[in-house]
């Protein structure tokens, strides 16, 4: 069986890109797979991984013989990561990314990437909370869903050939416009996310540290239980990936907000008028809509 690529250069070594890196060499997909980052430490733990087979922090090294580059950095530095490949790609390489955003994304690729370096951007929607070369692993895109943003200057076979390459992992593909991708990822993702780092914030805020109520120190999170600990778990995941996200789709994440805020003003009403009818209400329509979640869940 022929590769679908022979030198996929991944630039960011970390979750998605370790993992596509491991899933694709596994699956026969490339011949040979390099690593490029900001740390020789994090490149050398995919190199042991088997993440890659080579890594290297010259530009022009890295991008020669590459026919397909994975852009998997934080999105506002899709420009300037893909902007140093650009005078040694060779025509026909295909430039893809994993970004959580694809409208800013879309248009950034397009208005830098001459028409001899076909763009597809991508984003696998799969991961955790943890980062780095360490965190990848191998089925992490079995079953899950890839999202595509095509415009009407994406080539088809290049289209074609990263449709491939997602489903070769394991991934189910579906294409979408990147500003209809935005919002519903702002609602779906973006969001659950910010909610998690406020709620870990207000515990802050509540109970700084350290904690002494009649000089015994005392830890909140001692007593956290499973819900607390299923609704913070993206708290954890990293810093600059998820402020740019939040800064790159501003817009449709400040409409979700905007959402969620009144739902929970709602909430807030119900409980300060102790108003158990509208409360029952609430709860009991987010009730039945978790339930569809897991029921569509279970389909997968």
């Amino acid at each position: 069986m022929p590769f679908l690529f022979h030198r996929l250069l991944i630039v960011g070594v970390g979750l998605i890109g370790g993992s596509l890196g491991l899933a694709a060499k596994a699956r026969g997909l490339v011949e040979q797979v390099v690593g490029f980052g900001r740390t020789e430490a994090n490149l050398k733990i995919a190199l042991d991984r088997g993440l890659i087979d080579t890594y290297t922090f010259d530009p022009a090294e890295a991008a020669q013989g590459t026919d397909c580059v994975l852009l998997a950095v934080p999105v506002q530095a899709t420009g300037p990561a893909v902007q140093q490949f650009l005078p040694s790609l060779s025509p026909g390489c295909i430039v893809t990314d994993a970004g959580s955003v694809k409208a800013p994304v879309v248009a950034t690729l397009e208005s830098l990437l001459p028409d001899s370096l076909p763009c597809v951007a991508a984003h696998p929607i799969a991961g955790t909370e943890h980062a780095g070369a360490g965190a990848a692993f191998e089925t992490l895109f079995e079953g899950r869903l890839c999202v595509l943003t095509p415009t009407d200057k994406t080539h088809a076979e290049a289209l074609a050939r990263v449709r491939a390459l997602w489903e070769g992992v394991g991934m189910r593909v579906e294409e979408m416009d990147p500003e209809v991708h935005d919002r519903i990822l702002a609602q779906v993702s973006h969001l659950p996310h910010l909610i998690a780092f406020s709620v870990m914030n207000g515990l802050l805020q509540s109970f700084p540290h350290p904690v002494q109520p009649q000089s015994e120190q005392v830890d909140p999170l001692v007593y956290a239980g499973s819900a607390f600990a299923d609704l913070t778990r993206v708290a954890a995941s990293p810093v600059e990936m998820w402020r740019d996200i939040c800064l790159g789709n501003r817009e449709a994440l400040l409409s979700a907000i905007a959402s969620f805020e009144a739902a929970l003003t709602q909430m807030k009403v119900a409980v300060t008028e102790g108003d158990g009818q509208a409360l029952s209400a609430d709860i009991e329509r987010a009730r039945q809509e978790r339930q569809r979640l897991t029921r569509l869940r279970e389909k997968e």
